[in-house]
C-alpha cells in the first residue's frame, strides 16, 4: 500500500506513523543493547570502571598539569580511596541491563535521530529538507562529543572528588556499585543531551519560539541557568564548575549564531516570495 501524502495524512494516521518510527528506533536500541549485554564484562572493567583507576588518562593529565604549575593534588594518588561493594541480591544484574540499555541508546544514537528525521522531515518544504541533510551527522556528532565529555572530564573530576572528601578518618567509602554506575551512567548521557543545545535552538527557532534577539536579552539568566546546571552534574568545587560551564557557554553561544542564520534565510525566502 502506498504511503500517504503528508497533507492527506489524518491525526491519527501520524501517530501510527509515528508508532512505527519508535518501534524500529526501539528495537535498534534492543538489539545493540542485547549486544552490549554480550560483552558486558569488557564493557565493566574497560569503560565503567575505568574512571576508579589512578592510571585513567584524565588523571594522569590533570596530575602533569598539577606538577607544571608546582600543585599538589589528588589526582598524583596511588590508589583511588574508595571500595566498590555490591549489597542487594539483584544489584549487579540491574547494574548489568541498564547499562547494556544505555549503551545500546548511546552507540544507536544516529539510528534513533534519523528515525526521529524521518518523521518529521515529510512536513518540511523540499528546500527545508535540503538545507537539512546533515542534520543526523551534526547532531550525532554533538552528542558523542557531550558524552566523551561527561566520561572524560565529568566523570573523572566527579569521582575523585567525591572519593577524597572525608568528614572523618573513622568514615570509609565503600560505594555501592549502583551508586558508582549510576553516576558514570548519570554523567556521560547528561552530557550528550546538553550537547544538543545548538539542535534544539535550530528547531525552536524553525517554529518561531525562539530570536537571536531573545536568546541576547536573556543570556544573562542563561548564564545563571549553566552555572546551576555545572553544580547539579559536577562537584561543588569552582574548578570543576567552570571546566563544565565553559563548553556550555560557548554552544549557547553557537546556538544565537544558529538562531540568526536561520531568521536570515527565512526572511531571504520570504523576500522572494513577496
Amino acid at each position: 500500500m502506498a504511503k500517504k501524502n503528508v497533507n492527506e495524512m489524518s491525526f491519527l494516521d501520524h501517530l501510527e506513523d509515528l508508532r512505527w518510527h519508535l518501534i524500529r528506533a526501539t528495537s535498534a536500541v534492543i538489539i545493540v543493547a542485547s549486544l552490549a549485554y554480550m560483552f558486558s564484562k569488557h564493557l565493566f572493567e574497560k569503560i565503567i570502571f575505568a574512571p576508579k583507576q589512578m592510571s585513567f588518562p584524565t588523571y594522569d593529565y590533570l596530575c602533569r598539569a598539577g606538577n607544571f604549575i608546582g600543585i599538589e593534588s589528588t589526582f598524583c594518588a596511588e590508589e583511588m580511596p574508595l571500595i566498590l561493594q555490591n549489597r542487594t541480591m539483584a544489584g549487579q544484574f540491574s547494574a548489568d541491563i541498564w547499562t547494556s540499555i544505555l549503551a545500546g541508546f548511546i552507540i544507536a544514537f544516529p539510528y534513533v535521530i534519523y528515525q526521529f528525521w524521518k518523521f518529521i522531515s515529510p512536513g518540511m518544504h523540499p528546500n527545508e529538507r535540503k538545507h537539512s541533510k546533515g542534520f543526523i551527522i551534526i547532531s550525532s556528532l554533538l552528542f558523542f562529543l557531550g558524552v566523551l565529555f561527561g566520561y572524560y572530564i565529568v566523570t573523572p573530576l566527579s569521582i575523585n572528588f567525591l572519593a577524597n572528601y572525608s568528614i572523618s578518618t573513622l568514615v570509609d567509602n565503600q560505594i555501592d556499585i549502583g551508586s558508582f554506575i549510576g553516576l558514570v551512567r548519570s554523567a556521560a548521557l547528561a552530557s550528550g543531551l546538553v550537547f544538543e543545545l545548538p539542535i534544539i535552538i535550530y528547531f525552536l527557532t524553525k517554529i518561531g519560539l525562539v530570536t537571536p534577539e531573545f536568546l541576547k536579552k536573556y543570556r544573562k539568566y542563561a548564564l545563571v541557568i549553566v552555572l546551576i546546571l555545572s553544580a547539579i552534574i559536577t562537584p561543588p568545587d569552582i574548578a570543576s564548575q567552570i571546566i563544565v560551564a565553559i563548553p556550555i557557554i560557548i554552544l549557547y553561544q553557537v546556538s544565537i549564531f544558529i538562531s540568526k542564520m536561520v531568521i536570515k534565510n527565512q526572511k531571504k525566502k520570504e523576500a522572494k516570495h513577496a
